[in-house]
């Protein structure tokens, strides 16, 4: 009996990353990494700015075309990728250093992003959909800066990143990238797939070190642990914030208040001691 053929499974197209696989790195690079990357820091810093605002306009333009205006498109598909080089640079990925211009088809890391029709529903509720990817992001980028300073050593002293420590970081970046991408309505895809993709999966065989990026069992264990070390880092900060809270509200002042307290008395010292001297002249 004659059956009909299964109809195509239609494939989510996700945002995708391009790195060339963890070799070699200068010494020198290394260790001056973040020296390096200071202009860059303020490069970065002034472009978050402006896709800050370029993105509010953008949200108002989808919520009306149901897509990106052109030129919020195209400016955020270039800030992007550039971000990402920086942050690749910075998490000691690659040794090529982040050249200070939009296109960069020589650079090893590329960043494929493919904006197109946005679901106005999801735009609209954009900033509550991504709350869930912003703390698995969160976490898991601020559990690598915790260790950041062992594996900066472990980078310089071998030369190059150890592969398990690649592809960990690797997957932090694409997802911060995928992330950053959905945020800001370059990508209708929500953020996924941190701890990397199957064998097999891109059907045109593999792209480059991270198309696909599959990650042994070292890699994803060392993911597990910068999620536990970001929850750890969160709940401690928490916990500081709400003892100090406690302090200031009940009048308190703690040993860090007595080390920072300045050495001669400001206005606000001069106020108190004159209203305990009257309380005095009073009781006398």
């Amino acid at each position: 009996m004659w059956q009909a053929p299964p109809a195509p499974v239609s494939r989510e197209w996700l945002p995708v990353l391009d790195m060339p696989a963890s070799g070699p790195q200068n010494r020198w690079t290394v260790l001056l990494r973040v020296l390096l990357l200071i202009p860059q820091f303020v490069v970065v810093w002034v472009l978050t700015v402006v896709a800050f605002l370029v993105t509010v306009i953008g949200w108002f333009g989808a919520l009306v075309l149901g897509r990106l205006p052109g030129f919020v498109a195209d400016y955020l598909t270039s800030f992007v990728p550039y971000d990402t080089r920086v942050t690749a640079y910075l998490m000691l990925t690659v040794d090529r250093y982040p050249p200070f211009r939009f296109h960069a088809p020589d650079h090893p890391v590329q960043v494929g992003l493919r904006p197109g029709e946005l679901n106005r529903l999801a735009v609209l509720f954009r900033i509550v959909l991504v709350i869930p990817a912003a703390i698995v992001q969160g976490l898991v980028y601020a559990g690598w800066w915790t260790v950041s300073f062992l594996l900066w050593l472990v980078v310089l002293v071998l030369g190059r990143m150890p592969q398990p420590l690649y592809e960990a970081t690797t997957a932090i970046l694409r997802y911060r990238m995928r992330y950053i991408a959905y945020l800001v309505m370059l990508s209708s895809a929500y953020p996924k797939r941190l701890f990397g993709d199957e064998p097999g999966s891109e059907p045109e065989g593999p792209a480059s070190a991270t198309r696909p990026l599959v990650l042994s069992g070292a890699g994803r264990g060392l993911l597990v642990a910068y999620l536990l070390l970001g929850l750890v880092s969160w709940a401690t900060s928490s916990i500081t914030a709400s003892v100090n809270s406690g302090n200031d509200n009940d009048g308190t002042t703690g040993p860090t208040q007595h080390v920072i307290a300045p050495l001669a008395p400001g206005p606000a010292d001069q106020a108190r001691d004159s209203h305990r001297r009257g309380e005095d002249t009073r009781q006398s």
